[in-house]
């Protein structure tokens, strides 16, 4: 009885072990997988949005479109970084939140200068925000690594 009582025990055990790993494992796969869709969502901001604050400056309509994307992306940067990151990530997770911080800086500053009307081409060349989103697109491999 004692025997069959332990091998009981023993194969919750590892029941609950196997559970706990196919969770990290599963919360990991989604980590990668919402991670690649806001990289790539963030690298093809980077590469629109700097026709449309050109095209911007002399058209309005181009500058409401400017405007809405840039909500966009903010809103879309704030969502990920709230995300929890899977403790194989947290550290990755973490370096992307600091870009996402300089790249929302870099947002607000085209988002005050449409506020008050003083978008001009200066802007495009001085601000961070397109170095930034860069940079967190080449954290994009070491998020796919987590996926492999």
């Amino acid at each position: 009885m004692k025997r069959k009582w332990m091998a009981l025990t023993l194969t919750a055990v590892i029941a609950l072990s196997g559970c706990s790993f196919l969770e990290e494992v599963n919360g990991t796969l989604n980590y990668v997988n919402q991670a690649t869709d806001y990289v790539n969502e963030a690298t093809e901001f980077a590469n629109e949005v700097p026709a449309m604050a050109e095209q911007a400056i002399s058209d309005t309509q181009a500058l409401a479109e400017l405007e809405t994307r840039l909500l966009e992306m903010k809103q879309e940067i704030e969502a990920f970084s709230q995300l929890e990151a899977p403790s194989i990530a947290e550290e990755l997770h973490q370096q992307v939140i600091e870009q996402n911080d300089k790249a929302l800086e870099g947002i607000n500053v085209f988002l005050s200068n449409i506020e008050n009307g003083e978008l001009d081409p200066t802007l495009l060349e001085n601000t961070e925000l397109f170095t930034t989103i860069q940079e967190l697109t080449e954290l994009s491999d070491q998020i796919q690594q987590l996926g492999e």
